[in-house]
């Protein structure tokens, strides 16, 4: 039996171009999930590697939607080879059933993890970068100095509540209590 398995890391990613591609090539049954990658703990795929059985082949439409790490990846195709289950990446064109396939595997898995190790330094470099010209990343903050400075003043009245002067902004009253404490 082909046994599809698709994934995306979040709510708002579809899985509809990994769906219509694992059924164009004859997965009678698809297993979707919505999680990052990086997570152990995918619900979908312990599902669908409980029921595998021999013979069975398992098809992605790439090698990231089954794992992120090389390890990962390895692990999850030693285990399918242990039970005497295929695997099938569509484009990459792996079928491990071959022992250029097998190949191919490993070869393709090294090359993504080193890729997505590239990525990350090349990230945390760009950091770094700007913020030795001083430039400071995150979010911009909620409350300006003005706002601080008024909802001091407010507090200042024993019948006004931090949670009132939160409402008042129109922010949460940790956000209030962050803006507060960075202004002493």
């Amino acid at each position: 039996m082909k046994i599809g398995y698709a994934r995306v890391s979040t709510d708002e990613q579809s899985d509809k171009a990994q769906i219509d591609e694992l059924t164009a090539v004859g997965c009678e049954k698809i297993y979707q999930e919505k999680r990052s990658g990086k997570s152990k703990h995918r619900p979908q795929l312990e599902r669908m590697c409980e029921v595998l059985r021999e013979g069975d082949v398992v098809v992605v439409q790439r090698l990231d939607r089954l794992g992120r790490s090389l390890k990962d990846l390895i692990e999850l195709l030693d285990g399918f080879k242990a039970k005497k289950i295929q695997f099938v990446s569509i484009c990459e064109s792996i079928d491990t059933t071959t022992a250029v396939g097998e190949l191919a595997f490993h070869v393709i898995g090294s090359i993504a993890q080193f890729e997505r190790r590239l990525i990350s330094e090349r990230t945390k470099s760009g950091l770094a970068a700007a913020r030795a010209r001083g430039r400071k990343g995150g979010r911009k903050e909620k409350l300006s100095k003005s706002d601080v400075k008024k909802a001091k003043a407010m507090l200042l009245d024993p019948e006004v509540t931090k949670s009132e002067v939160a409402r008042h902004f129109s922010v949460s009253r940790p956000t209030l209590n962050r803006a507060l404490s960075r202004a002493y």
